[in-house]
């Protein structure tokens, strides 16, 4: 039988035929797919015909269109609805990809066709974006170890293939730690939850064929729980186990990864003659250096650390209040902010969640692209991966744009957080190919699904990231959509989370559940007036993660990453009521692949960028002034790659930022 991840998809919009494929097709599919690449691509390397961009550069870009249709349904389906089958496909692919990788860059005859079209790039009448694809392409080579030779390279192979195979052990034994772990609370435990966390409560336990209510470890449900459940026992034990992820010790214990992965960077960025793994991989982005993205952060810790020392002094005060003779503890932190939010801001979560209906915020989303963009969103029904997944076409002025596919609710089969992917990118060569582009989410379920402030906010700056891939108009794959700089992808998304705080959006779109009711506007001015309570903690939270990220990479790799993490905020003098967003036994950004190690500083250097392109709007005739949006496609959306991240930034606003319009948007301004 046909396998139908190696036919033609003949599906709408030729979508993956995911009601054809199961499990037993990804091996035979990866090992054909993965052949047919390596004959591709030799036949590039081997080839007698003098170099030249055509059958060399944009021969590569057409190679492996086998492989990425396999890969794009295996790691969708890996990512956002596992099964021990995939982990067991995930973790035997690994290895192979890293291993086929590390031949691509070695292959001598091909580096040395690239490195002729480098040196005669002068002479070649290239378009600028045939000249960027050239330069990143040979870069890419080089930065691969394509240069290196002997023992260096056999030791570099060596290397990649580890790192695939400990970033896969890694993410699987976080999905274990996270899907393994629930509590159950009685009826009694109960008291004090507003209604939609026992409503999510009650669901999540029906999902897991559990005895009552639970909560999981879903930040959706997890955090609400922490936010206004008075039994400070059950606080405890249900923040301790989020903390413990990775660290639980068994199989599932992430540290000696960590510690490994670490002293493997380090020795990857030496053989490449870099000093530290942080100066390898930040040459590459708008920071260029690890002083410069240290300078950013430090800029940023001290205003917010005195915020949140000040904020701690408040919330310990009301916790003796409450007769508990003890020090603030990071599971009282959340609970006593929102009892002090209620108080100042006279603004209840528990009363604002029916206004955030997600039907009603995903309508938001779209209606202000179609303002902005002139886009349109069309239900689809077609044939998805998970019942849970709904699909729209988006076209504009009647012509096809895109594929969008939604994916929002927090299941065990799915790894934590939310992000952006596009199973297929925007391309106009070897063939013209319109994106299909997912967003995936972890929000509470419920009927109807209501979202927190900070669940809508993840929902618009996930679309950001999908309007990046969506608006894309480039020739190569390559550099379409969000194959940009680290430092630079998050500006998009970002950037849209704006548009979730326009009065007039949430007036339109922020809806009671029941009634059908508007936000009043007076409820609507709290909403807007609290926008940066609590932030000296959120910031703490977040840049404590940057800087032991960026810490850990730079100098000699640490005999001990959790040792090292203790150093690196004792150093900073780290509050104790506050840890890190994200500890390093389930630091997924950096340790399930390297795509943000030494990275995780980007989202705070693109807020710098974001606050200032908002600003753009607001100088101009508001959020949706036209020209500025017709600005923002043509010179950032548009373009991915195919220009420098800077170039982009100031052909849209006339020169970079500073970091004065982050402090001000963040409440942190002297």
């Amino acid at each position: 039988m046909t396998n139908p991840l190696l036919a033609d998809w003949t599906t709408p919009f030729a979508l993956a035929p995911f009601a054809e494929v199961e499990d037993a097709h990804f091996a035979p599919a990866f090992e054909e797919a993965l052949a047919q690449s390596r004959a591709e691509i030799l036949a590039i390397a081997d080839s007698s015909e003098t170099p030249t961009f055509a059958n060399t550069i944009e021969a590569l870009e057409a190679a492996g269109g086998a492989l990425d249709k396999v890969l794009s349904v295996f790691f969708t389906l890996a990512g956002a609805d596992s099964t021990p089958a995939r982990q067991a496909l995930q973790r035997e692919f690994a290895p192979k990809l890293a291993a086929h990788s590390s031949w691509v860059y070695g292959l001598k005859g091909l580096f040395a066709r690239i490195e002729t079209l480098w040196e005669a790039r002068g002479t070649l009448d290239l378009s600028d974006e045939q000249a960027r694809v050239l330069m990143l392409t040979h870069r890419g080579f080089r930065r691969a170890g394509a240069a290196l030779s002997g023992p260096d390279e056999v030791r570099m192979r060596e290397i990649m293939a580890r790192l695939a195979e400990l970033g896969t052990s890694f993410m699987q034994n976080l999905l274990a730690d996270e899907s393994g772990w629930h509590m159950v609370l009685e009826e009694g435990d109960l008291e004090g939850l507003p209604g939609f966390v026992v409503a999510s409560a009650r669901a999540a336990g029906e999902e897991l064929g559990a005895p009552g209510p639970v909560v999981t470890l879903s930040r959706s449900l997890i955090v609400p729980f922490l936010q206004f459940s008075p039994r400070r026992d059950l606080r405890k034990k249900a923040f301790e186990a989020w903390g413990a992820r990775g660290a639980i010790g068994g199989d599932t214990d992430n540290r000696a990864i960590a510690t490994e992965t670490l002293a493997l960077r380090a020795e990857r960025a030496a053989l490449l003659g870099y000093a530290s793994f942080a100066d390898f991989k930040l040459e590459t982005e708008m920071a260029k250096t690890p002083a410069a993205v240290r300078d950013l952060l430090m800029q940023v810790w001290e205003p917010a650390k005195a915020q949140a020392d000040r904020d701690a002094a408040t919330l310990t005060a009301m916790l003796r209040a409450d007769g508990i003779n003890d020090d603030l503890a990071p599971w009282d932190w959340r609970y006593y902010a929102e009892k002090r939010r209620q108080a100042e801001h006279d603004l209840d979560e528990a009363e604002l969640k029916p206004y955030l209906q997600l039907d009603r915020m995903i309508e938001a989303s779209f209606a202000c692209a179609t303002r902005l963009f002139g886009l349109e969103f069309k239900a689809l029904d077609v044939p998805l991966y998970h019942p849970d997944c709904r699909a729209w076409e988006v076209t504009r002025n009647g012509a096809h744009v895109a594929v969008f596919i939604g994916d929002y609710f927090a299941r065990a089969s799915k790894r934590s957080g939310a992000w952006c992917s596009a199973m297929r990118g925007q391309a106009k060569f070897p063939e013209v190919q319109g994106p299909v582009v997912i967003n995936v989410c972890n929000f509470a379920k419920g009927t109807p699904a209501l979202l927190s402030y900070d669940d809508a906010r993840t929902l618009f700056h996930e679309f950001g990231h999908a309007l990046h891939q969506m608006l894309s108009d480039v020739t190569y794959e390559s550099v379409s959509g969000t194959s940009v700089a680290r430092d630079f992808v998050e500006l998009p998304s970002q950037l849209y989370e704006h548009w979730l705080e326009v009065p007039e959006v949430l007036a339109e779109f922020a809806t009671h559940a029941e009634t059908g009711a508007a936000m009043p506007q007076a409820f609507l001015d709290k909403v807007l007036g609290a926008a940066t309570f609590d932030m000296g903690f959120q910031t703490v939270e977040y840049v404590a993660s940057a800087l032991v990220d960026l810490s850990f990479h730079e100098g000699a790799p640490p005999a001990d990453a959790l040792v090292r993490q203790a150093e690196i905020l004792d150093a900073l003098g780290m509050p104790a009521a506050i840890t890190m967003r994200h500890a390093t036994p389930h630091f997924a950004h950096v340790f399930a692949g390297d795509g943000y190690s030494s990275g995780y500083y980007s989202y705070m250097w693109s807020e710098v960028m974001d606050a200032d392109a908002f600003a753009a709007f607001e100088e101009a005739d508001g959020p949706f002034d036209m020209e500025r949006a017709k600005a923002l496609e043509a010179h950032i959306l548009s373009r991915g790659g195919s220009a420098d991240a800077e170039a982009l930034y100031v052909a849209f606003r006339g020169r970079l930022p500073g970091p004065e319009a982050l402090l001000k948007g963040r409440g942190l301004a002297a």
